[in-house]
């Protein structure tokens, strides 16, 4: 009986063995994530404001800027979200952006921000300079910090997606005018700021940055992450569980990989284009044609999609957009709407069962089957 027993004991754990083998890989399920994620409504007085000038801005439509979003636990807690995005705003001296420009303008708010973390040196979270700067998190380490904590606490998450913007440019380094109304100069990212992109996150998450899933772990034993991505290498899914994966876009792609070839050493990844070694995750803001994402997928690429853009989608109650992210089989589908702004619409981004992720259905089988995690 004790040999029936041991047997039993022994393929049962094979089978498990084979099951977890066969099982899922990071870039075959599909996940939503918020897009400016830190980002606060306006105060009422800056739009009304901006609203007034609407002639001159041009193509930049204030009513883009009217949305806004919770501190990141309730998005994690309550409405399922597995992706961020962050905006980074050099400011390495400190006190950049300690001003808000705009404010001048307009009746009753006050210019200086009386935000003592914006006057000591370091990474900040804004939109906009001098113009869209509400925000739940001031600097970038304490919006590191409230992602750590939500994810310590849930150690058994569904992998945590977070695209970095490098902001280099607001209306003071694009507009003569703007400047001399008072607007000031962004500081570009060189070197020493990509740099301290990394720094940064080692302060909060550890040296060893043990819960990110940085380019070197990505890659493996293969010798670039295009290569791995194309050769089917991505990590489990269950090997993911509770890990973070850094992705930076905007200004500083040239400066973080000087001197890091194919984002060697590097604690992120990048978006890039297919072909070259940094290249495992391609950003493809405009969903159609659907068929163009479905290739990137297929071909084993990681891809970011956005279901809305600018107020649009909730302003019309418009889900042609949301439906083809849906079909496109993006691994990353951002959104400013995973619960409606019932001033606009009931427009609302979330799977049927509002889980926290689906398998995908270009590249992962079964739709329908439950992944791991939470």
């Amino acid at each position: 009986m004790r040999q029936i027993i041991l047997l039993f004991l022994f393929f049962s754990f094979c089978f498990q063995n084979s099951n977890a083998q066969s099982g899922l890989k990071l870039n075959q399920i599909q996940i939503i994530g918020s897009h400016n994620s830190y980002k606060k409504l306006p105060k009422p007085q800056v739009n009304a404001f901006l609203e007034k000038i609407k002639k001159q801005l041009g193509k930049q439509d204030p009513s883009g800027l009217d949305y806004g979003h919770l501190p990141f636990d309730s998005q994690f807690s309550n409405y399922k979200m597995r992706g961020l995005e962050i905006d980074i705003n050099n400011d390495p001296k400190g006190g950049l952006y300690y001003k808000r420009r705009i404010n001048a303008f307009v009746h009753g708010v006050k210019q200086k921000s009386g935000v003592e973390e914006l006057k000591k040196p370091g990474m900040k979270v804004l939109h906009i300079k001098d113009v869209d700067f509400e925000t739940n998190y001031y600097t970038f380490k304490e919006s590191l910090a409230a992602l750590k904590q939500w994810s310590d606490a849930h150690p058994k998450h569904l992998p945590i997606f977070i695209n970095l913007e490098a902001k280099g440019a607001g209306p003071g380094d694009r507009s003569g005018a703007a400047r001399f109304l008072g607007f000031k100069r962004s500081i570009p990212f060189d070197d020493a700021a990509a740099d301290s992109i990394d720094a940064e996150i080692k302060s909060v998450f550890g040296e060893d940055a043990k819960n990110i899933l940085t380019p070197d772990r990505l890659r493996g034993t293969y010798a670039t992450l295009d290569e791995m991505a194309t050769h089917n290498g991505w990590p489990a899914l269950e090997d993911c569980l509770g890990k973070l994966v850094f992705i930076l876009l905007g200004q500083a792609g040239e400066e973080y990989l000087h001197n890091h070839d194919g984002l060697k050493g590097r604690v992120c990844a990048m978006f890039s284009h297919p072909g070259k070694a940094e290249c495992a995750f391609v950003k493809v803001d405009e969903p159609e044609p659907v068929a163009k994402i479905q290739d990137l997928v297929k071909k084993g690429y990681i891809v970011r999609t956005r279901s809305d853009a600018e107020t649009v989608e909730a302003r019309s109650n418009d889900y042609t957009r949301l439906n083809a992210c849906f079909e496109s089989g993006a691994q990353i589908i951002s959104t400013d709407y995973y619960k409606p702004d019932l001033r606009f619409s009931t427009f609302t981004v979330q799977f049927p069962n509002h889980e926290a992720g689906k398998a995908n259905p270009v590249n992962g089988g079964d739709i329908t089957k439950a992944l791991p995690g939470e």
